[in-house]
């Protein structure tokens, strides 16, 4: 499902037990991160048992369901799957029994362990409670870790991220309750105005909507890059006239030649795309304090869904294309991100991210890091206005094409001379675009 994704979390099930399934057949609809995805048979054969029912988050690797195939059924007529758990109830019942003796009551078992944490409304995998236990991680400081997983379950790396950074990162307390005595002298404790949550007066025409996953799972991972880097954000106006001079007389031909509609998100990705060729420490992710330089540019480009959410789908080795290689990606996977087809590795392995604020006429914005990349950059609308032309007759007022441009940047490892660089020279390439350029 892609090499940092580590849980899944299972939508529908296409078929059901005793159904017949053929090879490549749709079984069952899984959530992985921001995709859904159709999860096909391996083979041809009979559903004899569903292991994990709608809702449940699995482990990448963990068994699902079983399928009989041809060559076993006669093997497995004598031992149905479901007899399988017979012999585990005579097991449980000597268990009251020997309790029954007077002995002394059991102390409560310490934070840490395992049963503890079966106290929880809220879901941990068994690998997370593991490393939970062997970190000596209390119940209650577990439940206070964001979690960026399926409906804010917290996953391994978000258990890890929080072990890295365990000591730095104060865990909230409850406060707690001073005591005071009732009518009848006896100790009774006080409730903190603190403990008490506040409650927004609304009327009878508010709507309220739950958030849905892909909703909750965004706003957990804004709030954890907030959290996480120190941002800023430099700001460039660029002249693009000719970029848009050159688009607008040859999108028709571009069009018959490549069968592909050129937007300006490619036109501007190409110009990042060099700059971070000649800017190489903005392409870098920061893990366990250490800074990791990447050798491949992979684009990201935030896609807008008709839901009104975002995703952001990633162009991999994008220095490796062309115009019309990366007009032909970008076109791809909007529409299928749109379509909900992405699958999930097509959202992993950015190593920096291009939104285009302006296609919602916004002039500009101050975009927040994907993590665990450094930096952003967000193009605005491209706007006619006045502006002062050099000449070799003087300087000249003019009607040309401006647009801004928003570089948000991880300022524990990004300063304020590479960031603002960088910003700039991507307006630089964008300004020196050929308008005699061949298509």
């Amino acid at each position: 499902m892609g090499e940092s994704i580590m849980e899944a979390t299972i939508l529908k099930w296409v078929k059901q037990v005793g159904d017949k399934v053929e090879e490549d057949e749709t079984i069952l609809e899984i959530a992985t991160d921001k995709v859904d995805s159709e999860i096909p048979s391996p083979v041809d054969g009979v559903i004899v048992e569903i292991l994990h029912e709608v809702d449940a988050v699995v482990e990448i690797g963990k068994p699902i369901a079983i399928i009989q195939t041809e060559g076993e059924e006669a093997a497995a007529a004598p031992a149905p799957v479901k007899k399988a758990a017979a012999p585990a109830a005579p097991t449980v019942a000597p268990q009251p029994a020997a309790s029954a003796a007077p002995t002394p009551a059991k102390a409560p078992m310490p934070a840490t362990s395992t049963s503890s944490y079966k106290e929880s409304n809220r879901f941990y995998s068994p690998l997370v409670k593991s490393i939970a236990k062997k970190e000596n991680i209390s119940l209650q400081e577990l439940e206070s870790i964001p979690g960026s997983g399926a409906k804010g379950r917290v996953n391994k790396a978000d258990i890890l991220n929080y072990v890295a950074n365990r000591g730095t990162t104060p865990v909230s307390q409850p406060i707690a309750a001073p005591m005071h005595a009732n009518g009848n002298g006896q100790a009774a404790s006080a409730i903190s105005a603190t403990s008490v949550p506040s409650v927004t007066p609304r009327s009878g025409e508010d709507e309220i909507i739950e958030m849905d996953r892909m909703r909750k799972l965004i706003a957990d991972h804004m709030v954890m890059s907030k959290q996480t880097s120190p941002h800023v954000t430099s700001f460039v106006e660029a002249d693009v006239t000719n970029m848009v001079n050159w688009r607008n007389a040859n999108k028709v031909a571009f069009q018959q030649k490549y069968g592909e509609k050129i937007t300006f998100t490619p036109l501007i990705m190409e110009a990042v795309i060099k700059a971070i060729k000649d800017f190489p420490m903005i392409n870098v992710s920061v893990v366990d304090g250490k800074i990791h330089v990447k050798k491949n540019i992979n684009v990201g480009m935030a896609a807008a869904l008709p839901s009104g959410n975002l995703i952001v789908p990633v162009i991999k080795n994008a220095d490796y294309l062309n115009l019309a290689g990366i007009t032909k990606s970008v076109n791809d996977l909007a529409n299928r991100a749109r379509a909900n087809k992405l699958k999930p590795d097509e959202i992993q392995g950015g190593t920096f991210t291009l939104t285009n604020v302006g296609t919602f006429g916004n002039v500009m914005g101050t975009p927040i890091i994907n993590q665990p990349q450094v930096a952003i950059l967000a193009a605005g609308a491209i706007r006619k206005k006045p502006a002062v032309v050099e000449t070799e007759y003087g300087d000249l007022i003019a009607i040309r094409q401006q647009m801004f441009l928003s570089h948000s940047y991880d300022h524990r490892v990004v300063d304020g001379f590479l960031g603002g660089s960088f910003v700039r020279r991507v307006a630089d390439y964008l300004e020196a675009f050929d308008i005699n350029r061949q298509i």
